[in-house]
């Protein structure tokens, strides 16, 4: 999942709300409000209030800001170094707070007492060792509320996938049945009788296979040869396609109709004319299934939504925890499957 920051219209009013809380006493103090607090603190000013006020939120925004946000922008890999960073980093910026409110206090306000200050810091520390536990809390909530929102969306998107196979599902029968009648019209021609099984054995397959998530690299490349006899039938030796794998990786298991929609790809985003032949390889390398094609980008505009990869790559996470690659170099169209098994 991309990184995404707390929002600052969190962080902003936690930080100067605690702010006003701890200033809250001086404000009573300040107005007689109570006078049981007169005896605790040192002369009470506007300034002084105001004074605390700001550059304590602002330390408490630095402390939220950073144990929220930027120490996991910190590239380091290992858990215990990020960890003593971080540590170090929140004691240096307490330092820093201590050194710079003991050199302005004095400046802008008044003269602090020793007792006063070191109360005065330790209830800042305490309060900012508070903030970053809330800080861990508010990143914990933002990825919780993110995934359940990742998994509404996937939810969403498969129920609209269902929808769609329902509707392509509508009576079924009928079209066995009308595909059975154009066999018989047309038996005489053999290339016609051909493209007709391989299209019937086509939408027997989306159906069957319409309830399964994953399926064997075997089912998958029969499918295949099935789709692109039907490509074949209409570019003729404009196109081409290679599958160099072996029996022993045919147990792979892979999403359906994974291939069938990256040859179709290739089919629909490419040149293909006597001049320019597309060809595919499909070929297994290092426990992945690569599927490449030669660039001959279209002349003409291309009805596409570019969904396609994108979706497929959203299968794969959810069904085998990692993600395709795709690569584009020296004029040729690569995409990676990974296979979770042993070939």
């Amino acid at each position: 999942m991309k990184f995404k920051k707390i929002g600052q219209g969190v962080i902003i009013p936690i930080a100067f709300l605690v702010a006003f809380l701890l200033t809250l006493p001086r404000i009573l103090v300040r107005y007689d409000i109570t006078e049981e607090l007169t005896d605790a603190f040192s002369n009470v000013t506007f300034n002084d209030i105001v004074f605390r006020f700001v550059f304590v939120g602002l330390f408490f925004w630095i402390v939220i800001q950073f144990n929220a946000n930027w120490k996991y922008e910190i590239k380091i890999p290992s858990v215990t170094k990020r960890l003593v960073v971080s540590v170090l980093l929140n004691l240096g910026v307490f330092a820093v707070f201590v050194i710079v409110f003991n050199f302005l206090y004095p400046l802008m306000v008044q003269n602090i007492g020793t007792k006063e200050l070191g109360l005065i810091h330790f209830i800042n520390f305490i309060i900012a060792v508070v903030l970053v536990f809330l800080s861990d809390v508010l990143r914990y909530q933002l990825i919780h509320n993110e995934d359940v929102m990742e998994k509404e969306r996937l939810k969403r998107e498969k129920l609209k996938s269902e929808l769609s196979a329902l509707k392509n599902q509508v009576n079924p029968h009928f079209l066995f049945n009308s595909l059975n009648s154009l066999n018989t019209l047309i038996r005489e021609n053999q290339p016609a009788t051909i493209f007709v099984n391989k299209l019937s054995y086509l939408y027997r397959y989306i159906l069957q296979s319409g309830n399964k998530d994953l399926v064997t690299l075997k089912e998958e490349l029969e499918f295949l040869e099935s789709y692109v006899h039907l490509i074949k039938t209409r570019y003729q030796d404009r196109f081409s396609i290679t599958v160099r794998i072996e029996n022993n990786c045919h147990s792979a298991k892979v999403p359906t109709m994974a291939l069938q929609l990256l040859v179709e790809n290739a089919v629909k985003h490419n040149e293909i004319s006597e001049n320019t032949p597309l060809h595919i390889t499909i070929f297994i390398d290092e426990n992945h299934l690569v599927v490449q094609n030669n660039i001959q980008p279209k002349s003409t505009y291309v009805d596409s939504t570019g969904n396609g990869l994108a979706n497929l790559n959203q299968r794969y996470k959810m069904l085998k925890g990692s993600s395709i690659v795709i690569t584009s170099t020296n004029n040729i169209f690569s995409v990676k499957l990974p296979l979770s098994e042993n070939i």
